[in-house]
């Protein structure tokens, strides 16, 4: 499941570190987070949906490579990051 483009902006906009920022490991992660979202709603409702399951597999995969990035480059960001977006760890 896409996300809107009014949304994707909104949390460009949100977790930028610098003006124009799309590409910060916390806007894409931001982004995944988003996605994984929307597609763990659809699971609620579209059970056997096993395609779209490996596509949710790889997001979350996707997601836990930029935060152990970020982990290992700023401790601070990466906590900060995690509350903001109210992820476990």
């Amino acid at each position: 499941m896409s996300i809107a483009a009014e949304r994707k902006q909104s949390l460009i906009n949100e977790f930028a570190t610098k003006p124009g920022d799309t590409g910060s490991p916390e806007v894409q992660v931001a982004i995944l987070t988003e996605r994984i979202n929307n597609l763990t709603d659809h699971f609620k409702s579209h059970v056997k949906d096993n395609h779209s399951r490996r596509g949710l597999l790889k997001l979350v995969n996707q997601r836990r490579r930029l935060l152990d990035y970020l982990k290992s480059g700023d401790e601070r960001r990466y906590a900060q990051l995690i509350e903001r977006l109210g992820l476990r760890k």
